[in-house]
């Protein structure tokens, strides 16, 4: 009786260790003013690593320990390049900024960024895309994406005050990195867009959910994953690779690509160069060898 009874005190002790260690972090975060989707991806990113450790009060934490926690995150999770730099990050900001220890020898780590290309939609499949999708609010969603190269979380967070109509711009409040920006609205967005508010009525924020609030990402995903079903196409295409096509089209259309990266909202213009590497501008000016064959 007396060991349950230690025991689980013990079991309060360290719950409370861990969720005033969560609550200090959080704080921590606030306070530096990371970003509201920056500071519960960092949570998580912690909440599994002080799941790891388990009673080890994790100040003791040593150097090996850390390292397979790593290893696990790599191998049994399947994290990538973005989620291993997240959980990289986050530990980190934990032993400095909440802990006050020195960072373990164990977080210097420098990974090899994978020179992946973006998916890209040609101008054809977009068509297609907006085609098949005959709600007026699901339509308005892929358009406004593709037309102003938003992020998800961008569209998420428009205001009806945000849509300029006459000066055709749109305001992108607090984005990625803290940082307000100007984008275009297509002229020929603005009878969808003044369609869709007489029949929707949004409030708020200019695409809502049915009870009034923010819509959720969930929705949005799924609405691109259906449009791209219904279309026949079978690229690995997600509601980002808008954003992409946004960009490569551009490029093709012989924007400069400082103007691009503006529109973006990329901090480095390396960034927006990955472009390059799919637009067909530069690729259409060179003949393959067979061309000058007489076959």
């Amino acid at each position: 009786m007396l060991f349950l009874i230690s025991f689980s005190t013990q079991y309060i002790i360290l719950k409370m260790k861990k969720q005033t260690i969560l609550s200090d972090f959080e704080k921590k975060l606030t306070i530096a003013n990371y970003s509201e989707q920056t500071i519960q991806s960092y949570l998580s990113a912690i909440k599994l690593f002080l799941d790891y450790v388990k009673g080890k009060n994790v100040t003791e934490v040593d150097d090996a320990l850390i390292q397979n926690y790593l290893f696990f995150c790599k191998t049994k999770k399947k994290y990538g390049y973005s989620s291993m730099k997240q959980v990289l990050a986050s530990i980190r900001f934990l032993y400095i900024n909440v802990l006050g220890k020195p960072v373990p020898a164990s977080l210097n780590v420098k990974m090899k960024k994978p020179q992946t290309l973006p998916v890209v939609l040609s101008r054809e499949e977009v068509q297609k895309l907006i085609k098949v999708t005959a709600n007026i609010k699901h339509k308005t969603i892929l358009l406004l994406i593709y037309s102003a190269g938003l992020r998800l979380g961008e569209l998420l967070n428009l205001k009806i005050s945000d849509i300029d109509s006459k000066r055709l711009k749109i305001h992108i409040r607090q984005a990625k990195g803290k940082k307000d920006r100007y984008v275009v609205l297509s002229e020929k967005l603005l009878p969808l867009l003044r369609a869709y508010y007489k029949q929707y009525k949004p409030r708020d924020y200019l695409i809502e959910g049915a009870k009034g609030g923010r819509y959720s990402e969930k929705s949005v995903q799924s609405i691109m994953k259906q449009a791209l079903k219904k279309a026949g196409i079978r690229k690995k295409a997600t509601v980002h690779t808008l954003r992409h096509s946004f960009a490569t089209h551009l490029l093709d259309d012989g924007v400069d690509i400082r103007f691009i990266q503006e529109l973006l909202g990329h901090v480095r213009l390396e960034t927006t160069q990955i472009y390059t590497h799919v637009s067909t501008r530069s690729v259409q000016k060179i003949k393959s060898p067979l061309d000058t064959l007489n076959i």
